[in-house]
C-alpha cells in the first residue's frame, strides 16, 4: 500500500477500433441504390419533338383466337360457331386487317386433321400469320429420398 490508498483493478479501456460491419452493409445499400437509379437517370434526357401527322403511335397487333375442343367443335372468339360462320368471320377479320393474327388452341386430343383444315381455313380466307397457344407443362418435383428406396 502505498501513500495509504487502495489498489483499483485496472478498468476495460475504451474501444478504439471502428466497427466495419454495419459500415459494409451501408456501402452495399448503398450501391445497389446507385445501380437501381443509374439507368433512370440516364435515360432523363428532355425533348420537346417537333410535331407531325406521320409519326402516330402504332397500333397493337390484332388477333383473333380460333379454339378446337375435344369434340372437334370450333370457337371463333370464344363463340361457337359452323363452319360456315367461321369462315365468313375469318373473312371479314382478314378485310378488316391483313395482318391479323389466328391464335390457334386446340385440345391435344383433337386429330391434326381437324386442326389442319381449321388452319387451311383461315389461310384462305387470307390470314398467313397463325400462332399456336399451349400451356407450360407443369414442373415436376423431384423425388426425395424416401421415394428413391
Amino acid at each position: 500500500m502505498a501513500f495509504g490508498r487502495l489498489e483499483r483493478a485496472k478498468g476495460s479501456e475504451p474501444m478504439s477500433d471502428i466497427n466495419v460491419t454495419p459500415l459494409v452493409d451501408v456501402m452495399l445499400v448503398l450501391v445497389v441504390i446507385f445501380i437501381i437509379t443509374a439507368p433512370l437517370l440516364a435515360s432523363s434526357i428532355r425533348l420537346d419533338l417537333p410535331k407531325t401527322d406521320a409519326a402516330k403511335p402504332g397500333d397493337p397487333p390484332k388477333f383473333v383466337t380460333l379454339v378446337v375442343d375435344k369434340s372437334g367443335q370450333v370457337f371463333f372468339n370464344d363463340k361457337m360457331v359452323t363452319r360456315h360462320e367461321m369462315v365468313l368471320a375469318l373473312t371479314d377479320a382478314a378485310r378488316a386487317d391483313a395482318q391479323t393474327e389466328v391464335q390457334l388452341r386446340a385440345d391435344q386430343s383433337v386429330p391434326y386433321g381437324r386442326v389442319v383444315e381449321v388452319m387451311g381455313e383461315a389461310q384462305k380466307a387470307g390470314l398467313n400469320r397463325i400462332g399456336f397457344v399451349a400451356d407450360a407443362p407443369a414442373v415436376a418435383t423431384p423425388p426425395g429420398p424416401a421415394a428413391s428406396r
